[in-house]
């Protein structure tokens, strides 16, 4: 039995990951943004290790989700689910950051510093990390005008970047960026043409060695079908 904390586990990949973990016999803590949201997920919380509330748009929030976390005790693994997909504006962060990266990149950052260090880390990447620019001159998008598959693809790749950057600076820390393809969520639309519980599964049996996993590659190495 583990403990596992996934963010954005509300809905979608998340859920699904955190009803597969508890039903394994996993100890889940679960994250939502509101209260609101939070309350959308009652049937499960009330099995879950626990649940944290905050809105990793805001730094003071992520800060808060990684002290609620802390306070419940040192987790395994952490999945970094959350995510927000095509904005129609940069918006601005309670820190005047773009929302896209606040959420995707800045968030995970934060709280892999904050939380106490686990023995698993898993990032949710996507295959459009491959449009992204590696430039870093304006990765807050205040000076280029405003592309949201670009800041989505600019942010995918960051997190597959920061992933690797984990494993190569924490060797006792297994890190793994992951990219579920594109499943019916809410997010990826009713159309999506790919498994949604391959899509779950990729996050939460990742391989024993670091790297950047999609569906096909971990159903070869756990042999799952």
């Amino acid at each position: 039995m583990s403990r596992i904390f996934i963010t954005g586990s509300t809905d979608g990949l998340g859920l699904a990951a955190a009803r597969t973990l508890m039903k394994e016999g996993h100890d889940v803590v679960l994250h939502a943004r509101s209260r609101e949201r939070a309350a959308a997920i009652s049937e499960i919380s009330a099995a879950a290790l626990g649940l944290v509330i905050g809105d990793l748009a805001s730094a003071a929030e992520t800060r808060s989700i990684a002290e609620q976390v802390n306070a419940i005790g040192r987790m395994d693994a952490v999945i970094h689910n959350a995510g927000i997909y095509l904005e129609r504006s940069r918006g601005e962060t309670p820190d005047g950051h773009a929302k896209t990266l606040a959420v995707n990149v800045l968030a995970p950052y934060l709280l892999t510093a904050w939380i106490t260090r686990p023995d698993r880390l898993v990032y949710l990447s996507s295959g459009m990390h491959r449009s992204g620019s590696s430039a870093l001159d304006d990765i807050d998008w205040k000076k280029r005008p405003w592309n949201a598959s670009q800041a989505y693809s600019e942010s995918k790749l960051y997190i597959a970047t920061l992933a690797a950057a984990i494993a190569r600076h924490w060797p006792d820390v297994l890190s793994n960026a992951v990219d579920p393809g594109w499943v019916p969520t809410k997010m990826g639309g009713a159309g999506a043409p790919d498994d949604l519980e391959m899509g779950h599964l990729t996050r939460i049996h990742p391989s024993r060695t670091a790297g950047f996993w999609v569906p096909r590659v971990v159903m070869s190495v756990h042999g799952d079908r």
